[in-house]
């Protein structure tokens, strides 16, 4: 039986609950054998005005963050992924998930992680909740 989902995108930064969403990733690629495509986001307003301003610190930022997604590609090969891509764009992580990374990649299923929050954003964290409810595809949350 041919798999539902044909390719899966898996947004990363570093926290845990985005370590468990990649892990859960790996293994639904694996497991249906889809491609598994991995995206960061890198987010200017974490910037002050200068860094912003400045196209070196920018492109610094940037060709770190590249090969900081691109060791995340290795340990998806490295657990047997056959098919594994990176996408680093720039901006607002939810946003521009949604509504530039999606319609480019055009991925069936997005894996999110979501930090256990209190609060206002008790359920789902701001970025998380926003992409659940303005994603054009099925979105599966992982909650740590």
């Amino acid at each position: 039986m041919e798999p539902y989902f044909k390719r899966v995108l898996v947004g990363v930064d570093d926290s845990e609950d985005a370590i468990l969403a990649f892990k859960y990733a790996i293994h639904r690629a694996i497991r249906d054998d889809i491609e598994l495509v991995i995206v960061s986001v890198l987010e200017n307003d974490e910037m002050n005005v200068f860094q912003v301003l400045d196209d070196d610190y920018i492109h610094g930022k940037r060709d770190d963050l590249v090969e900081h997604v691109q060791s995340y590609q290795k340990q998806a090969e490295e657990a047997g992924v056959k098919k594994v891509s990176t996408v680093v764009a720039e901006g607002n992580a939810g946003e521009t998930i949604v509504k530039e990374v999606i319609p480019h990649i055009q991925p069936d299923l997005l894996v999110i992680g979501s930090e256990s929050k209190t609060g206002i954003s008790k359920r789902l964290g701001s970025q998380a909740a926003y992409m659940s409810k303005y994603a054009p595809i099925s979105v599966m949350v992982i909650r740590k």
